[in-house]
């Protein structure tokens, strides 16, 4: 309450005491008019100094005149005077009360404005997964400050540096630019809010209170673990609504036989290093997830999870947000040029770093310098077998070195599909190693030669067993334009199940798009045309209204090209298209097949080479393992297209063991070059 209200409350407060005061001295008992004493005039001590100055005493006691008339019979009523007092009271109390809550909210005004100063030197720069909430936030102040069209009381400081209050109108406080950048109104909103009351169901607080509960025993049975209880808590030492989560977020409602196995290993309970390897879309990025949830709830530990390209990272960024706005952990995605060093240390809340193989290596750096690398409890590393992919390959070397040399609480995850000496890599991570050939859906391996397809076995001498010919007649013109026949065997699917066309480069991605629709009919058109014209126009405004000219031919055919040179909301529109089956079919480089969820029914690779280089077993098996969706196909396909010229590469290709997995730290070559320039000890 400011001193202008206090001194109107005052002057209000001794105006009804004066007048009291003097009510009661002309109601004194008088005899009938011509006899005795008249009405006393009021004591010089009643007087209300300054206030009453104006304001003579004769104006209300006069000796000559009888204000009553005579007529006392008012008297008679000896409750009048309690009345009056009572009246009076409730009226006092009325205004201590308005005065008391000006008062409050005076301070907690106060209150908040210490609390934003001492909250200045923490950023609150939101990372990615939590733009959702902030943008809420947003709309909740803009909706409740229309609501209310109220006065606020705003302090502000004079120069001096003493404080003063003001009354700042809500349409004046929005447009002014004083002290009100987004990090300060996202602040103030956010304590307001949380000392405001809400309207919160009783069986929304009995949930979260059950959700505390369950971590909180997770946690103590964690400190305690022992061999015998392997499982920590209702879902694997995490609160059941990591499990509902799961079911209504993913759909997943069992997990597969072998992962409750794997998240049962001792190893896994004591918190060791592990390396597990199994077939593509066996369900490997699902147990690292909830390894990570469990360290970021239980022992509230920041997480690193290391992805080779920026697309797996958005992705995976995409699929945990939800999960950390719902389980308050921070989600941070460390891709091209996003991501801070030092990372922004969090109070109260643990942190999921996503990362690329470069940027997690700069991270584990910045936390090595800065004395935090003991916060990093966790460290998933996704297709571990890029080990030994050239200079890529040391990046992760580096980084996981600098990991089990520094810190001794850090535990390392490695997943991969195409694993060759996993014995060396068990040594130099001091790992413990799962293996499991468990694929959901079968995978039928093809190759095609000129216009006939063969069956990949092993045991067979030749590798390749004949399975048909190609059912489908090409005019001279398209044998020249489609000498590979991958109109024929794209389709033999497309538009009634998925396809993913895996080709050699960006271009060849778009050419390819391009030529399957020449020879398309026109019932592809008419195929969800409402859904592709919707798709059309997204991708439009993602544009700003321009879009790719490829793009506005290929997609009301249902088809559309997948590589590093679509933006970002292109990518995910393409995608969601994609999944939900608006799009049937996709060109694509050999980057989605390192995890993306996209699978289709067929799978096609436009050539056994990446760019001038010969497909290695490794990528060849990332690709074919994009074939099969599990609970949508019961089988999965993929040809590979050859060339005669190639054939003989191609067994080793499909037939070979994996290969092996060597340090590229230091090669051969610049090995030697570098003792050679040595100076000789003698």
């Amino acid at each position: 309450m400011n001193a202008g209200n206090q001194g109107i409350t005052i002057k209000r407060v001794y105006a009804r005491k004066r007048s009291r005061d003097i009510l009661r001295s002309q109601l004194t008992p008088a005899k009938k008019r011509g006899g005795g004493p008249r009405l006393q005039q009021c004591p010089p001590a009643r007087r209300l100094g300054s206030i009453m100055a104006d304001i003579k005493d004769a104006e209300y006691c006069s000796d000559s005149e009888d204000l009553f008339g005579g007529y006392d019979s008012i008297l008679e009523d000896s409750s009048f005077l309690a009345k009056l007092d009572d009246a009076e009271n409730n009226e006092r109390q009325h205004d201590v009360q308005s005065a008391s809550n000006d008062w409050k909210q005076s301070c907690e005004d106060i209150l908040t404005d210490s609390i934003l100063d001492s909250l200045g030197d923490e950023p609150l720069d939101l990372p990615v997964s939590q733009l959702q909430f902030q943008e809420q936030v947003r709309e909740n102040v803009k909706r409740s400050r229309l609501q209310e069209g109220t006065k606020t009381s705003t302090p502000f400081r004079n120069p001096d540096g003493t404080e003063k209050e003001r009354n700042v109108p809500d349409t004046t406080q929005r447009q002014s630019n004083v002290r009100k950048s987004m990090a300060d109104r996202v602040k103030r909103t956010m304590l307001r809010n949380a000392a405001a009351p809400l309207n919160v169901s009783r069986a929304v607080v009995l949930k979260e209170a059950v959700v505390s509960k369950e971590i909180s025993v997770a946690m103590q049975a964690m400190e305690t673990v022992c061999p015998d209880t392997p499982d920590l808590g209702p879902f694997f030492g995490l609160p059941t609504k990591v499990k509902d989560l799961m079911c209504e977020l993913r759909g997943i409602k069992n997990l597969y036989d072998w992962q409750e196995t794997c998240l049962n290993l001792d190893c896994v309970q004591q918190r060791t290093n592990l390396i597990y390897s199994l077939p593509t879309s066996g369900g490997k990025t699902l147990v690292a997830e909830i390894l990570i949830l469990r360290e970021l709830l239980c022992r509230k530990k920041d997480c690193l999870f290391v992805l080779p390209y920026i697309s797996l990272v958005q992705e995976k960024v995409r699929g945990l947000a939800t999960f950390g706005l719902e389980l308050d952990f921070m989600v941070e995605e460390y891709a091209g040029s996003k991501g801070k060093f030092p990372p922004v240390k969090r109070r109260n809340k643990s942190s999921l770093y996503i990362a690329t193989i470069e940027k997690a290596h700069s991270l584990i750096n910045s936390l090595i310098e800065t004395n935090r690398i003991g916060n990093i409890g966790l460290v998933v590393v996704d297709e571990l077998h890029m080990l030994g992919d050239g200079s890529r390959g040391a990046i992760i070397e580096m980084t996981l070195a600098k990991i089990l040399y520094i810190s001794k609480t850090t535990q390392i995850i490695g997943m991969s599909a195409t694993l060759g000496n996993i014995k060396d890599l068990q040594t130099f991570l001091k790992a413990e190693n799962y293996t499991n050939d468990f694929r959901p859906v079968q995978l039928k391996e093809y190759v095609k030669l000129k216009d006939t397809i063969y069956e990949v076995d092993p045991r067979e001498e030749e590798c390749f067993r004949f399975s048909r010919p190609l059912n489908f007649k090409y005019s001279s013109a398209m044998q020249k334009i489609d000498p590979d026949h991958v109109v024929a065997l794209v389709t033999e699917v497309i538009p009634g199940h998925s396809c993913l066309v895996f080709c050699p480069t960006k271009k060849n991605c778009e050419n390819v798009a391009g030529m399957i629709c020449k020879y398309l009919k026109e019932g592809f058109l008419q195929h969800r045309e409402a859904e592709k014209a919707s798709l059309l126009r997204d991708l439009m405004d993602s544009g700003n209204g321009c879009m790719c000219p490829v793009l506005r031919r290929t997609v009301p055919y249902g088809l559309a090209y997948h590589h590093s040179g679509l933006t970002n909301e292109e990518r995910k529109l393409i995608e969601e298209a994609y999944s939900s089956g608006v799009l049937c079919l996709l060109t694509c480089t050999s980057t989605l097949a390192a995890g993306i969820n996209l699978p289709a029914r067929r799978v096609i690779l436009r050539s056994p080479y990446v760019a001038t280089d010969f497909l290695k077993r490794s990528q060849y098996k990332q690709m074919v393992g994009r074939a099969g969706r599990a609970g949508i196909d019961t089988v999965g396909e993929s040809i590979l297209i050859l060339q005669d010229k190639d054939r003989h590469m191609a067994k080793t290709l499909v037939c070979a063991p994996m290969e092996n997995c060597y340090s590229n730290l230091m090669h051969d070559d610049e090995r030697a070059s570098w003792d050679s320039s040595c100076p000789s000890l003698d």
